[in-house]
């Protein structure tokens, strides 16, 4: 038996600041909304697959690319979310771990702006 997909309002885009993770509760799921440097905005369930943690609580950055041998070179500034436990990096276009042989993804749900709104598929 298969469950019934809604699309909820959470909010207006100036709700949620350009580089954070904004928590919204729906039907009891506590779902961060990021609001990504491009204007994209992604939805997660604020739970890490790791851990347990409240992985919205953690911060939006970017990650360590490669590079030439020896160099260290930073980039993807604003599409990683870093986990406040343990440091876990999740790519947001994905919701996979960086940089690790995991099957740990975060839960993701569709979003979509409408006439300045926020709506998220549950």
């Amino acid at each position: 038996m298969s469950k019934e997909k809604k699309q909820v309002t959470v909010g207006r885009i100036a709700d949620f600041p350009v580089g954070k993770c904004t928590v919204v509760e729906i039907d009891g799921r506590e779902i961060g909304i990021a609001r990504l440097k491009n204007g994209e905005y992604r939805a997660v369930r604020n739970h890490c697959p790791h851990k347990g943690a409240p992985v919205c609580k953690g911060f939006i950055s970017g990650t360590m690319v490669p590079g030439a041998v020896g160099e260290l070179v930073y980039g993807r500034d604003g599409e990683i979310l870093v986990c406040p436990w343990h440091g876990y990096e999740f790519d947001l276009a994905t919701g996979a771990v960086i940089y690790q042989e995991s099957s740990e993804k975060l839960l993701m749900y569709p979003v979509e702006i409408r006439n300045g709104e926020v709506v998220v598929t549950v």
